[in-house]
This record gives C-alpha cells, sequence and structure tokens, in this order.
C-alpha cells in the first residue's frame, strides 16, 4: 500500500464515500517511497490503497488516467504534477466506516 508517514497513531478509518481532502509536507525521500509504492500498485492492477495512520482510501480506478503538468516559472518557480485517477464502474457500493 501507498502509505504516508505520519506522526500520529490510532484507529485507522476507511474512507470510501464523501469527499476528503488532505495535505502535508515530507521530505523528497518519503514522497519518493510513496510515488513508488503508488506506480508498483498501479502496476498490478486496478486498485490502490493510499493511508495513514488516522484513514485509509481502497480505490478501484479506471483508464485513461489525466496527468497534468504545471509550472509557474516566475519568481518563486512552481512544479506542480497532478494524477487523477477516475472510479471503475462497478467498483462496488461505498461507504465511510
Amino acid at each position: 500500500m501507498a502509505e504516508i508517514p505520519t506522526e500520529k497513531e490510532g484507529t485507522r478509518r476507511v474512507i470510501t464515500e464523501g469527499n476528503m481532502e488532505w495535505e502535508t509536507h515530507l521530505s523528497k525521500e518519503q514522497v519518493a517511497d510513496f510515488l513508488i509504492a503508488l506506480g508498483e500498485q498501479m502496476k498490478k492492477g486496478d486498485e490502490i490503497t493510499v493511508k495513514t495512520d488516522e484513514w485509509e482510501i481502497p480505490f478501484k480506478f479506471r483508464e485513461p488516467i489525466e496527468l497534468e503538468i504545471e509550472y509557474e516559472g516566475y519568481g518563486e518557480k512552481e512544479l506542480e504534477i497532478e494524477i487523477e485517477l477516475k472510479g471503475k464502474v462497478g467498483g462496488g457500493d461505498l461507504k465511510v466506516s
């Protein structure tokens, strides 16, 4: 699973419905490890799980996958890489636990 490192411990909540947004700041090694784990899951099949100590999101996806690259080259330069996965049709009932 692609696990995002966190400092907190506790009961993990499985998120399968509703909206959720989360942001953190990590080292380049942590981000690289996360992306490698995510890529390995994607190569194996059509389901990934992203998780922290507090929550996890299992997700069945379909192709094509949208990849967006955005670069702002003025002042404080910024490169944004976004991957958008669409849910697989027939992915099952989604519930929050």
